[in-house]
């Protein structure tokens, strides 16, 4: 694990800094390194040139970069390496604006830069339709609370629960219409949840805090998200509100 996460950042966390000495940048392994001998990234993607083609600059302060090097930790020492997910988001001004979520042991990237385009793999992808049954993902330290939570919720109809590991790995399977809603009731860490946010935003999909929030990925901020999470391709504020009043009654 310890190995993982020393090569991934020195990829990403590291590359970053080299390349943009003055970018803000959040990372579940944040310790101050040394960035000498570190080989900066190459910026010559042929469908990253041609989405940037005239696009304005920004300034370097309004942007946070999050990164995790390895989401769903304790899956990955389990072997569960479906879960596994290496993720990298921009926001500006607090605004999720480009997300990346990387699953290396299926070799599939899904990215998305809200109002420019999206990986190939997420083009034909709109989340689910509507059906008889719920189909609600959550983590699998605290499946039996929220199953509960949600049979009250959206009752009548029945709701099939879904343990998994890895926040990236559950906002993907919301996206690919295998789940319809990603629910967390308890603190997650913003470097879990802002790839997903941002596309979630290009894909016309939503994720707030359970308050109806957005959540505000800047770095001046506190890291924690600690009033819980849903995501959702379709129907966001029904899903929540349901929630919302089970969780106050």
């Amino acid at each position: 694990k310890q190995w993982y996460q020393r090569r991934v950042r020195g990829i990403l966390v590291k590359g970053f800094k080299k390349a943009f000495p003055a970018l803000n940048l959040v990372s579940e392994e944040h310790e101050e390194e040394s960035i000498e001998g570190v080989t900066a990234p190459s910026f010559n993607h042929p469908d990253i040139i041609k989405l940037a083609n005239g696009e304005s600059s920004v300034s370097a302060k309004d942007i946070t970069v999050w990164v995790d090097p390895l989401d769903a930790t304790k899956e990955y020492t389990e072997r569960l390496t479906q879960y596994v997910t290496v993720m990298a988001c921009i926001a500006v001004k607090g605004v999720p604006v480009a997300g990346v979520i990387r699953k290396p042991f299926d070799d599939q990237t899904y990215w998305a830069w809200v109002g420019h385009g999206t990986s190939g793999n997420l083009a034909s992808l709109h989340g689910s339709q509507e059906q008889e049954d719920l189909r609600v993902i959550v983590s699998l330290s605290h499946q039996g609370e929220v199953k509960d939570v949600a049979a009250k919720a959206f009752a009548p109809r029945q709701v099939t629960v879904t343990p998994a590991g890895g926040a990236g790995y559950k906002t993907i399977e919301v996206i690919k219409g295998s789940q319809d809603v990603y629910v967390h009731t308890t603190l997650i860490k913003k470097w879990d949840i802002c790839s997903g946010d941002a596309i979630l935003r290009a894909l016309g999909g939503k994720q707030t805090d359970l308050r109806g929030d957005e959540i505000n990925y800047s770095h001046e901020l506190d890291p924690r998200n600690e009033h819980g999470l849903i995501a959702t391709m379709h129907d966001h504020e029904k899903y929540r509100i349901a929630l919302q009043a089970t969780s106050k009654s």
